[in-house]
């Protein structure tokens, strides 16, 4: 890793796309790469970009949603550091680093704070070093693993050495479980993470939804990623609810992402967002 590590500096200081590698399947379009390019970062191949275009062609208001979506993130972070002395944080599918990751937010509010980023694409590994460039040494980790298999998260030494999942922590969902097809079983996933953590843990999360699209649309922006290295189920509003059984929702309950506490009025209206959003506590 350490090549593709020094590489990363380069193309984060540059306007071109990031040197191909056969590791990082620069052919197959990618979630979190597409991702970054709603964002407007740099780290993402033609494939990908020409993927989102078709996205966005379809709805251009993915990229409201990608920007809504990050700020969420932001704000649910300054909540749990800040308001409920959340410490530590476990960030699956934490995607490309960019401006305002999880460990930037948190340890703005409570300098000794400590985040685990997992994702399973090998393009987060290689931005690793510059991910934890400003952060404090032995205060984040960046690791390969799967959603799909939190069993194997739970148990990898370099999670249990950086957090200690006895005391409360807080997993962080975000745009991540609408890529778990429900034949993968993304509510026993999530049971399973939040059963291994004590009372005072929280589960943080985001979803995409159709809920607010015409039904005759609904099925388009899912079949572009059907050629992409992940599949897209979006969920009801009630379906995302399933996965805070047992939980305390915190105010203002399961909302679309710009109205999780807005630091001001939000400008974008459900339908443009899409994304149900929620931040609940294990009692």
């Amino acid at each position: 890793m350490t090549d593709h590590q020094e590489i990363s500096l380069d193309w984060m200081s540059g306007e071109q796309s990031p040197p191909p590698s056969a590791e990082l399947r620069p052919e197959i379009p990618h979630p979190a790469r597409m991702y970054d390019y709603y964002l407007g970062g740099k780290d993402n191949f033609p494939a990908d970009r020409a993927a989102a275009e078709q996205v966005l062609a379809l709805s251009p208001l993915v990229r409201i949603s990608a920007l809504a979506n990050r700020a969420f993130l932001q704000r649910a972070v300054r909540t749990l550091a800040a308001e409920q002395g959340i410490r530590q944080f476990l960030d699956i599918g934490t995607g490309i680093p960019s401006a305002g990751n999880t460990h930037e937010i948190a340890q703005a509010v409570a300098p000794t704070a400590k985040v685990a980023y997992l994702d399973n694409d090998p393009i987060v590994l290689v931005h690793g070093r510059a991910l934890l460039a400003g952060a404090q040494l032995g205060s984040v980790s960046v690791l390969q693993a799967d959603l799909r298999d939190p069993g194997a998260i739970l148990t990898d030494p370099a999670v249990r050495e950086l957090l200690d999942l006895g005391k409360p922590v807080a997993v962080m969902l975000f745009a991540i479980l609408h890529f778990i097809d429900d034949a993968d079983d993304p509510y026993g996933i999530v049971r399973t993470l939040v059963d291994a953590l004590p009372s005072g843990s929280y589960l943080a999360l985001s979803h995409g939804t159709a809920d607010f699209v015409d039904p005759a649309e609904a099925s388009k922006g899912p079949a572009v990623y059907r050629s992409a290295t992940a599949q897209l189920t979006m969920r009801s509003r009630e379906q995302v609810l399933r996965f805070f059984d047992g939980l305390e929702l915190l105010e203002p309950g399961l909302v679309t992402a710009p109205q999780w506490r807005p630091d001001q009025a939000p400008q974008d209206t459900d339908g443009q967002v899409a994304i149900w959003a929620g931040v609940a506590r294990k009692p």
